[in-house]
């Protein structure tokens, strides 16, 4: 094979993509755009104007060198806290392809949390945007370390005039498909985040995969995601699946919301969306109150979700509306995006699907044995895009990354059909009176309730100190909370269910606590600060 290439196996099983020996994995995301013939086609759209794949590549090169000119060398870290732009986009490309390890991050978060991310990860820079600049200063200010520090967008910038300066040509630095390429923290939603480390290939394998294999992504389609280029599902989304199929990516810097979303895909046209449970929550009861006014997606062809599971009632409720099909699937920062997942001809309104072509799926006992069909487990998946370790944390890797496993960290029940269905986290799980209780079954049942916006589920204790469900409630607008509704969703609870399920308390709260991903930490409700 010659350098960068990749050989792919059409049978799809787990080892069927091969790598050159040599491969660096920006060569096969931006540079063969270019001898293929796309050097003229739209890669990034934004309402600032459009990005080519030709002036993508040159920039991609130019920022390569610029990092280099300030002494990131091979293998340094580069923390990167910077909005969805396509600077983004320059930044990491340039950096694997100049052989330095991005490291994108949340940019929702405390100074805090930076400080612990800089320390943690001993960056040697950390690129930001210019909105982030107080919280980005007041966390180096703070940190045990001094690394260097660049704002990165805007035209009049030190690095934007270091990047003209720079050499349009890079050659890519010398790397192999197992080496480390970048790393993703875990969203935090048990506490505090985790490095994974991501080799290059994986970000090709989640591209055939999910993208090619189960969306049938091809270069005329426009993908948008709500969900952000900061973590794993919006990254493959919103930049490597669209790159890899020589597709094109819009992109926005504003917060999600319906507003915001209805007005891109109105503008833009996508062909392919991508959200979280939450957000098509909060886009169907928009749905349903411009009741004299309906609205088409005419260019939508498919939509995606993941981050949290899907509740049967949207799934069911946007289809409705819209006609569209929600395709629910289950990913992690772990193995880079979605390897479990619904398709437009095969799905199932609440579960998150079948395995994904070229993943396994395992669901396992505590002592690691296979549960039969209908019982609740750990899920375990094994694929080429699992995160090798976690950064200085063995005691983590050590129970996540089982050889070729992935322990997901989730509970599952596979049905006799072969459908995966969510149950919780595996620390969420409740046991009352000696079973089971699944959060996600009960936060369903609450959620077809036409009064209930949101809901979460976790185990409180009663005045035996015996642990019951308690159910932690959003309402729709214009829903008032009562001590006779709360009564009568634990007794809706109750009528759809098992006895022991339904929750003995109801708390009405304005919002839940998430990470930004969408996820709920359930953690924060069993422990209020």
């Amino acid at each position: 094979m010659q350098a960068n290439t990749v050989s792919i196996d059409p049978t799809g099983s787990p080892a069927s993509i091969r790598f050159a020996p040599r491969f660096n994995v920006a060569v096969s995301f931006i540079d063969r755009h270019l001898e293929e013939g796309r050097a003229r086609n739209i890669a990034i759209r934004t309402v600032h104007g459009d990005v080519t794949y030709g002036q993508l590549a040159e920039q991609v090169n130019r920022c390569g060198n610029a990092l280099r000119s300030m002494g990131v060398g091979t293998g340094h870290r580069m923390l990167m806290i910077v909005k969805d732009c396509p600077e983004f986009f320059s930044l990491f490309w340039g950096a694997i392809k100049a052989g330095i390890v991005p490291v994108p991050v949340n940019t929702l978060l405390r100074a805090t949390d930076y400080q612990y991310m800089i320390d943690d990860s001993e960056c040697a820079l950390v690129a930001y945007s210019a909105e982030y600049a107080p919280t980005v200063e007041a966390a180096l200010a703070g940190a045990e370390r001094t690394p260097q520090s660049v704002c990165v967008a805007g035209e009049d910038t030190p690095f934007a005039a270091l990047m003209r300066s720079a050499s349009a040509a890079l050659e890519p630095a010398p790397a192999s498909a197992e080496d480390a390429c970048f790393w993703l923290y875990s969203s935090g939603s048990t506490g505090r985040p985790k490095g994974a480390v991501h080799r290059q290939r994986d970000m090709v394998v989640t591209c055939v995969r999910y993208a090619q294999g189960v969306l049938g992504m091809t270069e005329q389609d426009v993908c948008f995601s709500a969900a952000k280029l900061f973590f794993a599902y919006g990254l493959g989304n919103a930049m490597t699946f669209p790159l890899w199929c020589g597709a094109t990516a819009i992109l926005s810097d504003q917060r999600p919301s319906p507003d915001m979303t209805f007005a891109l895909i109105d503008r833009f046209r996508p062909t392919l969306y991508f959200g979280v449970p939450t957000l098509y929550a909060a886009q169907l009861l928009a749905l349903e109150q411009e009741k004299e006014h309906a609205r088409a997606f005419p260019s939508l062809r498919a939509c995606v979700s993941a981050g949290e599971a899907l509740p049967a009632e949207v799934f069911r409720g946007w289809k409705e509306r819209t006609g569209l099909t929600i395709l629910d699937g289950i990913g992690s920062t772990e193995l880079l995006h979605i390897f479990i997942s619904n398709r437009l001809d095969d799905y199932q309104p609440g579960a998150s699907g079948r395995p994904v072509p070229g993943y396994e799926a395992r669901i396992v006992d505590e002592s690691g044995n296979p549960v039969t069909a209908g019982e609740m487990g750990r899920l375990l998946i094994r694929g080429q895009s699992g995160a090798v370790y976690y950064w200085n944390n063995p005691e983590k890797t050590a129970q996540t990354m089982r050889g070729d496993w992935i322990n997901t960290g989730d509970t599952y029940v596979q049905d006799e059909a072969g459908y995966f269905t969510y149950c919780g986290r595996a620390d969420d799980m409740l046991k009352v009176s000696g079973q089971w209780v699944s959060p996600a079954e009960v936060e369903g049942i609450l959620f077809e309730h036409p009064a209930v916006l949101e809901a979460a589920v976790v185990g409180w204790e009663d005045a035996n100190r015996l642990l019951k469900p308690k159910a932690f409630v959003v309402l729709k607008a214009g829903q008032t909370a009562s001590a006779e509704l709360a009564q009568e969703l634990r007794l809706f609870v109750k009528d759809r269910t098992l006895p022991h399920k339904y929750p003995r308390w109801v708390e009405f709260v304005s919002e839940l606590p998430k990470t930004a991903t969408g996820k709920i930490q359930r953690y924060k409700l069993r422990t209020p600060e």
